[in-house]
């Protein structure tokens, strides 16, 4: 499986820490959009795994993370480089369309 899962636990060292860029899918069990995106997460993250890595963070189970960064739709990925927000992609998108957006944030 090349989609990692982010906690409250492990968030500052897996992402803010990160060497590479860091695609953080926030979902929750519950949510229908959510379900469609992870196939096209996962594939994504097997296509470009050298240029990022994609974690999923279950909103419910890490309700002060998605607080922290003020989530209020799912699902909502937030594209990190260096320990900073630097794009959100909300909702769902096509496999194509997805990497058109992460491409205005990362080199693909």
């Amino acid at each position: 499986m090349a989609l990692h899962e982010a906690t409250e636990a492990n968030f500052k060292e897996e992402v803010l820490e990160s060497s590479k860029p860091v695609v953080v899918d926030f979902w929750a069990e519950w949510c229908g959009p959510c379900k469609m995106m992870a196939p096209v997460l996962e594939t994504i993250s097997e296509k470009y795994s050298e240029q990022l890595s994609i974690y999923k963070l279950d909103t419910d189970a890490n309700q002060q993370t998605a607080a922290d960064y003020e989530i209020t739709g799912i699902p909502c990925c937030i594209v990190f480089k260096g320990g900073e927000e630097i794009g959100r992609i909300v909702g769902f998108r096509s496999e194509d369309a997805f990497v058109d957006e992460l491409k205005k944030h990362i080199d693909l």
